[in-house]
């Protein structure tokens, strides 16, 4: 049985029918948010639901950057390196910045520190679709923040994508229990 994540209660609900659309985002969306959005993806698609279908199939993940330093660039190569040592399939990336106008799109926006979080709340989005990934993270404790790793060696991208995957795969559940029911505490 799954745990029950105290964010269950504050989520937005899946609207039947449509896609469930997550989008996480970091600074540049080369580094931090492709790795949220990859190790998501496969969480979620690892997740059978009690419908017998897999979590992954009621999702749509994506992830974009605050800035526009790297629109259109790959993801930082150290990451897809990370990516690649954890074990995750290999994912075509362009990094894109988010706009005020793509915020609308998405049931739940995931920032991956404090300062995305600003930012996102200054574009005008909606605080009740606005979460931390590590608030999803019952390991993380009052750490709130995913340090960029973009000035750091191999070590540091690893450990970087450990406090992603913890998490996401907190998200991952709680999202689970969104189309089967939370278990009762």
């Amino acid at each position: 049985m799954r745990r029950r994540s105290p964010a269950l209660d504050t989520l937005p609900r899946p609207v039947p029918g449509m896609p469930y659309r997550i989008v996480f985002v970091c600074t540049g969306n080369i580094c931090r948010s492709p790795m949220a959005e990859v190790a998501t993806r496969a969480e979620a698609n690892a997740l059978t639901l009690a419908d017998g279908t897999t979590l992954g199939d009621r999702l749509h993940v994506t992830s974009a950057g605050t800035g526009p330093w790297h629109e259109g660039e790959p993801m930082d190569p150290r990451t897809a390196d990370a990516l690649r040592r954890a074990g995750y399939p290999d994912h075509p990336h362009v990094a894109h910045q988010i706009s005020a106008a793509s915020l609308v799109q998405n049931d739940l926006i995931v920032a991956l520190d404090r300062r995305h979080q600003q930012t996102l709340r200054s574009l005008g989005n909606d605080p009740s679709r606005l979460f931390l990934l590590r608030s999803f993270d019952p390991s993380a404790g009052a750490a709130s923040d995913v340090p960029d790793p973009f000035y750091g060696d191999n070590a540091e991208f690893d450990t970087c994508l450990a406090m992603i995957a913890g998490g996401c795969r907190g998200l991952v559940t709680t999202l689970a229990d969104l189309w089967d029911g939370a278990p009762s505490p």
